[in-house]
């Protein structure tokens, strides 16, 4: 009986010494992380134009960089001038084409000033120029205009930007922080900027640097793109939500939505992005809401929506913008599903099953993309760590 004790102990002696030696090993490899994560990662921002990709590299600045200084607010009136004046001059243009009337016969005054400036706004907003803006946008046949926008290219900005018309017509005025990420300019060329994100405590402690790549999403742009695939450890995808009842600015035949879940498709299965990890942003999910409060619906455009509806995925939906935004989400499922047609031979295992993660964001929203870029981060940390063997 004592020889079996003794036994007994000793075994369980020796398994508290493996357990010991084990603990330790995993200590060092943590406290050797942040010499083992590499130097910087490349993230690429993908996506159609206007999905929202310059924006976030706005909210990187002012999360991870010092914001804005005044001087810098400053140099952003002029965009955010031409944004205003682009939004009005549209809904004027259209109101003719879409058989609309002005209410009043000031307003068609103020449409045939607007009209005769063309397609620049003025460098300075005069009280003339403010006063014609404001009567248009009382207007409730500018406003009918607005709420058919669907039918032709606005900003996502414009009510934005025409409810905040009479604080950023003053002359005083200094751009606000939510006013330079609701301001748009058309991305071409390439974009980066460069960031540090502290690595969190309980794996070594620490900053990694990052690089976001921004590049232009219209169809004349997309060329440029394979000069930047090369070392991109992330791709963050954005995918406009509020798209599906709207048309390309480039092609009028093609809808938003179809044409993002066709690029999608293809980043997906482009052999050269085939070990980087895959974010998507389903963005806008505040405008998406807004369309359907305001009678719009997805099912008008993506019949198959309503047997999606009666689908098990479904079942957790609790009204119609959860069962839109659901749906948009199960469509990008379905296509990380689809069989590659052409294997990359950088991937040592054809079969193995590539992991991608998706988010509801808001990207004008900072604390919302805060919150998401951490999940982010922590996600890029981990599959760091996966590749170690650490888990």
């Amino acid at each position: 009986m004592k020889l079996v004790i003794f036994r007994c102990l000793r075994q369980s002696k020796n398994h508290a010494n493996e357990k010991s030696a084990t603990d330790k090993e995993l200590q060092r490899k943590i406290s050797a992380l942040p010499k083992n994560f590499p130097e910087a990662v490349k993230i690429l921002l993908l996506g159609t134009a206007e999905s929202g990709k310059t924006t976030i590299i706005k909210q990187m600045r002012i999360l991870h960089i010092n914001g804005y200084t005044d001087d810098e607010r400053r140099d952003n009136i002029p965009e955010i001038y031409q944004n205003i004046h682009e939004s009005i001059y549209q809904l004027v243009q259209h109101m003719s084409i879409l058989g609309l009337e002005y209410q009043s016969c000031a307003s068609k005054h103020s449409a045939a000033y607007i009209l005769s400036m063309g397609e620049t706004a003025p460098e300075y907003m005069n009280e003339e120029y403010c006063d014609h803006v404001m009567t248009l946008w009382n207007d409730f046949g500018i406003r009918t205009c607005y709420e058919r926008s669907n039918e032709f290219p606005l900003s996502d900005s414009t009510k934005y930007f025409l409810d905040n018309f009479e604080r950023i017509c003053q002359d005083d005025y200094i751009p606000t922080t939510e006013d330079i990420l609701h301001s748009r300019k058309v991305t071409t060329g390439i974009h980066n900027i460069s960031f540090r994100v502290q690595i969190p405590k309980y794996l070594g402690g620490g900053e990694q640097i990052f690089h976001m790549y921004d590049v232009g999403g219209q169809r004349d742009q997309r060329n440029k793109w394979i000069q930047v695939f090369e070392g991109i450890q992330a791709v963050l995808f954005l995918i406009s939500c509020s798209d599906f009842d709207q048309t390309l600015r480039e092609d009028p035949t093609q809808n938003r939505l179809i044409e993002a879940l066709n690029l999608f498709r293809g980043v997906w299965q482009n052999r050269f992005l085939s070990s980087a990890g895959f974010i998507v942003f389903l963005n806008k999910q505040d405008i998406l809401r807004r369309k359907i409060a305001a009678g719009k619906h997805i099912v008008d455009y993506f019949p198959e929506f309503e047997d999606f509806c009666n689908s098990p995925q479904a079942e957790s939906c609790f009204d119609e913008c959860d069962w839109t935004k659901k749906f948009i989400k199960q469509k990008l499922i379905d296509i990380t599903e689809e069989p590659v047609k052409r294997p990359s031979r950088n991937l040592m295992n054809h079969n193995a099953k590539r992991e991608c993660y998706y988010h509801f964001t808001v990207a004008t929203d900072t604390s919302c993309i805060r919150k998401v870029f951490n999940d982010v981060h922590q996600m890029i940390l981990h599959d760091n760590m996966a590749q170690m063997n650490l888990f």
